[in-house]
């Protein structure tokens, strides 16, 4: 199973449109299983740190296959920290990821920054929910 173009873009539209209902200029990134990027998109006036975090949570969602936000906790952990050093230090382990599914199987994942941990959470769910 693949994540097309077509359905990374209707995420990004998700995201983009939650973005805008709560008044927050967002980058969004989705990326296949793999973590590689498949589209992205920064909102005008978006932080431009956005554009590192939003793929590094996307590629950590889409390596665990859980919200990027469920390993905050844990994201000092030897075994983590190896992980991403293994990879090469783009997974972020942080608040703003969510992992894109069907039937129970990893396809990608979206990754969202730019607000806060939860907007960004909320605004990659809202994407995601348009699949």
């Amino acid at each position: 199973m693949t994540l097309t173009l077509d359905e990374a873009n209707r995420v990004i539209a998700g995201a983009i449109g939650k973005a805008t209902e709560i008044g927050v200029a967002m980058n969004i990134a989705v990326c296949d299983a793999g973590g590689r990027l498949v589209a992205f998109q920064r909102m005008d006036k978006a932080i431009w740190a956005g554009v590192y975090g939003s793929q590094g949570k996307a590629i950590a969602s889409a390596a665990f296959g859980r919200p990027s936000g469920d390993m905050s906790d844990r994201a000092d952990h030897p075994t983590l920290r190896g992980i991403v050093a293994a990879e090469g230090g783009h997974m972020m382990l942080g608040q703003g990821g969510m992992p894109i599914l069907r039937d129970g199987v990893v396809v990608g994942a979206c990754g969202v920054g730019g607000g806060s941990a939860q907007q960004d959470e909320d605004c990659a769910r809202a994407g995601i929910e348009l699949l």
